[in-house]
């Protein structure tokens, strides 16, 4: 068990936490969700140790091991994978750095071996001989290959580093497992296989996630960050949204009531406070009115953006026909004779875990990049406005907020630019902010409000999900919902796939295409079916061939 005790945290003048006191048991998967800026990972900071509280303190039950997911990348880059996977059990990959060094001494003495024999029984208790085999358990079911288990850590890309830290924070089975925005950077077959592994996890977890659908899989309670406390709610995140939506229409409702009843009591007082007849009466309601006290309702830090995408013209039926497309990048063959045909009706989500492929096709769909072979070709009647999954260079300018999007503007006009920004929760003085410093929400809201202002009927979006918190990712899926145009997008968000997408493209390894006009639960029940044929097939030959 770990638990925090009448904990505050200031940073300036403001306060992030005010005497939080909670108890996170074992058994239990914690969601723990708020706003941007509600303190979310600073939370899971104080409850590892990293970061010191303004007062109080956590306590964790002795002899319980807590592990969490290293949030600097580069840290480990000096080591082999699987060794940067054991150090996840920093005492068991300490001891068998001792016994290797034992073992490797010329002059090995009695002592030596009387401390060797110490560390073995150490080593075989902590099921150290199962070590290496349970760390490529975990690299293979996030999706990293055999050929990379030894490979050093600064040979890695991005979002392999990332796997294998969570492959760190996963292993030797930790009492405690604090998870900061794991499903980050991750393709959606590793967050289904992340999935099944918290659900089957028997100690306890505490996650931040900005992943609806993540959250309702795995949580069995949600830790609420709002107004510098934290309140649990038992369920997952769907459970919470509609207690806490419950909760807050009852709270309204009794205050409405007490409201009549206090104008009712202040009225009779009113009218009968000189009458004699009537004084002992007022009096007895001058009581009643000082004992009804309203309940407090403070506004909640939770902002929702709202995202309207509204076409300027009416698409046709011709749409994207792409033909033949083929492109190498760095020797690496990303895209093999790409074809097929949008209709005014799609909106497609890319999903698998070729995604630099993706992330090509759809720069080469925006103009950004050509083709090695092969073509594309936009209907007459069609407008694209493309989100890249790299925008640094967007954003490397001295313009304000509002000078920036203003030259993405036919209507120059300063009133109808802010109307946009205002949208995306920029007011006031947030529009003379300059771009160069925003945060990663504020310049992924950026890009949305230029999409908006766009009035384009295609949307290209390359993971626009990352960054932003779960208020604004609902703004954003329920705008595509709704927006009467044609989609492509990647995104590792599952609830927003399912609930966008109408036809699933996947880019094989290969580079080759599969395209299938389903809904992406469908996709995936496919999936594991095709898998399971596989398997059985496998099976059918092993047995033929003994």
């Amino acid at each position: 068990m770990i638990s925090a005790n009448d904990i505050t945290l200031r940073v300036g003048k403001k306060a992030l936490f005010e005497h939080v006191n909670i108890k996170f048991t074992e058994g239990e998967c914690y969601g723990v969700i708020g706003a941007n800026g509600a303190g979310k990972s600073t939370f899971l900071k104080i409850l590892s140790g990293q970061l010191e509280p303004t007062s109080g303190d956590v306590t964790i039950t002795p002899g319980q091991r807590l592990s969490f997911l290293e949030q600097d990348h580069f840290k480990y880059d000096q080591f082999p994978v699987l060794d940067t996977v054991i150090m996840g059990n920093q005492r068991l990959y300490d001891i068998s750095k001792e016994k290797e060094a034992l073992y490797a001494k010329e002059d090995f003495s009695d002592e030596d071996g009387i401390r060797a024999s110490e560390l073995e029984a150490e080593f075989a208790e902590m099921n150290g001989w199962d070590a290496e085999t349970d760390a490529e358990q975990l690299l293979a079911g996030l999706g990293i290959g055999e050929e990379l288990f030894h490979a050093q850590m600064s040979t890695l890309t991005g979002p392999q580093r990332v796997k294998v830290l969570l492959a760190r924070a996963l292993f030797g089975n930790p009492d405690i497992l604090l998870l900061d925005e794991p499903t980050n950077h991750l393709d959606l077959d590793a967050i289904a296989w992340l999935e099944e592994f918290l659900i089957n996890f028997e100690n306890t977890v505490i996650v931040v996630s900005h992943d609806r659908y993540f959250l309702n899989k795995v949580c069995t309670q949600i830790a609420d960050i709002d107004y510098q406390k934290i309140q649990l709610y038992a369920g997952n995140y769907d459970f919470w949204y509609e207690s806490s939506q419950l909760l807050m229409r009852q709270k309204k409702e009794a205050n409405k009531k007490k409201e009549e009843k206090i104008k009712e009591l202040k009225e009779f007082i009113s009218r009968f406070s000189a009458n004699a007849s009537k004084s002992k009466q007022a009096t007895s309601r001058k009581r009643a009115l000082d004992k009804i006290q309203l309940e407090e309702i403070k506004p909640s830090s939770r902002k929702y953006p709202y995202i309207d995408f509204r076409p300027e013209r009416e698409i046709g039926n011709e749409v994207l026909e792409v033909h033949g497309i083929s492109k190498t990048v760095d020797g690496v063959k990303v895209l093999d004779n790409i074809d097929f045909v949008l209709r005014r009706e799609d909106k497609v989500a890319f999903v698998g875990g070729n995604e630099n492929a993706t992330t090509e096709l759809f720069r080469i769909l925006a103009g950004v990049d050509e083709p090695d072979e092969g073509y594309y070709k936009w209907g007459v009647t069609t407008s694209q406005a493309y989100f890249p999954k790299d925008y640094t260079d967007e954003f490397n300018s001295d313009l304000t907020i509002a000078e920036w999007l203003t030259q993405y503007s036919e209507n120059k006009d300063v009133t109808y630019v802010r109307g946009f920004l205002g949208r995306m929760l920029f007011a006031g003085e947030d529009g003379v902010k300059k771009v160069r410093v925003l945060s990663g929400g504020e310049k992924v809201r950026c890009l949305l409000s230029k999409m908006m202002i766009s009035g384009a009927n295609v949307l290209v979006l390359d993971e626009p999900t990352n960054h932003l918190d779960m208020e604004s990712i609902s703004a954003l899926n329920n705008g595509l919902i709704k927006f009467p145009g044609v989609l492509l997008f990647t995104c590792h968000d599952h609830q927003f796939v399912e609930t966008t997408a109408n036809r699933i493209m996947e880019i094989t390894p290969e580079g080759t295409l599969i395209d299938k006009i389903t809904t992406y639960d469908e996709y995936l029940a496919a999936d594991e079916d095709a898998r399971k044929r596989h398997i059985y097939q496998l099976s059918e030959d092993d047995a033929e061939d003994n």
